[in-house]
């Protein structure tokens, strides 16, 4: 039984889901976690002056920026999604890693980390779905052709 979906409407549910997920991951990691950072640039900045790969923290903050806030807005809007995802999945990456072995945070602090990096390898997989300017570009797209 599979919940009672008409085989012509499973697409429908999908695109629904993925627009739903994208949403809420995108908007949450953008305002939970990229735009704080950026209200908090400069402290920031000092305060990982060296620790991630021996970058300036000015540097690391601003890829983790350029991920959390700018990279998560794309995926909310569904624009170039699977290109969005590779700089968030290397940054959950990062974020697990530091909190686990970095910081010896155990698994409940990393697990939020781990959380988003299973969405945005999914949405490496699976695309955005057909709720999305990608979509609606591809078409327009086609259309002229």
């Amino acid at each position: 039984m599979e919940f009672m979906i008409d085989d012509d409407k499973k697409g429908l549910f999908s695109d629904i889901g993925l627009l739903i997920m994208r949403v809420s991951a995108g908007l949450m990691m953008a305002f939970a976690h990229g735009w704080p950072k950026i209200q908090a640039f400069g402290e920031r900045a000092e305060g990982w002056d060296g620790m991630f790969f021996g970058l300036p923290g000015a540097l690391a903050v601003g890829l983790v920026i350029l991920a959390e806030f700018v990279c998560a807005l794309l995926i909310t809007v569904g624009l170039m999604t699977r290109l969005a995802a590779i700089p968030l999945i290397i940054n959950m990456s990062v974020a697990a890693y530091a909190h686990f072995v970095m910081w010896g945070d155990g698994f409940g602090d990393t697990e939020l980390a781990l959380v988003f990096l299973t969405i945005f390898v999914m949405f490496l997989f699976t695309g955005p779905g057909k709720i999305s300017l990608d979509e609606v570009i591809s078409k327009r797209r086609k259309a002229m052709e």
